[in-house]
């Protein structure tokens, strides 16, 4: 699986309140999560981006409350693929629970400007700089990662696994 996108760039500690505002979370609705996401922290993040690009942030990414909907908001907004230096553990699991890429690899973020192009082979782990000309080498997510984003998430994943996809 590969993806490539144009670069957004943020610094350290995005926390989830930045990401989905609290006074958004009286919702499901993931097109709505997804047009409030980043607003407080960029009130142009959604003219900024295109379906397939990608999220690039510093350290601590995803801090803050165990909410999935920051993940999904994310996710619902077109972005690909987060590169971060690291990632809030709970909000780790969250991105990949709901099938959102994400990959730690500060060398890629140090490089990285907003606009730079950039893509990521999930199977080597090699993420490309296209603008810079670069390659660097995170560590290649695992079959079983790989599936879950796949195949849209966990949920969907057992699904599909169980269930053939039927339910």
């Amino acid at each position: 699986m590969n993806v490539k996108g144009k670069a957004i760039k943020y610094g350290d500690n995005i926390d989830t309140d930045v990401i989905i505002p609290a006074r958004y979370l009286n919702t499901t609705d993931k097109k709505e999560l997804a047009s409030h996401c980043m607003e407080d922290l960029d009130k142009d993040f959604h003219s900024k981006i295109s379906a397939g690009d990608i999220l690039v942030a510093g350290n601590n990414f995803g801090c803050g409350s165990s909410r999935e909907h920051a993940p999904i908001a994310i996710k619902e907004s077109g972005i690909a693929l987060i590169i971060a230096n690291s990632f809030a553990r709970i909000f780790y699991r969250n991105a990949i629970n709901i099938g959102l890429p994400i990959i730690e690899c500060p060398e890629a973020v140090a490089d990285a400007e907003s606009g730079d192009e950039i893509g990521m082979d999930f199977n080597s782990g090699v993420i490309v700089n296209y603008t810079k000309n670069k390659e660097y080498k995170a560590a290649a997510f695992p079959a079983f990662i790989q599936a879950i984003i796949e195949k849209g998430g966990l949920v969907e994943a057992v699904n599909a696994d169980i269930f053939g996809g039927t339910k």
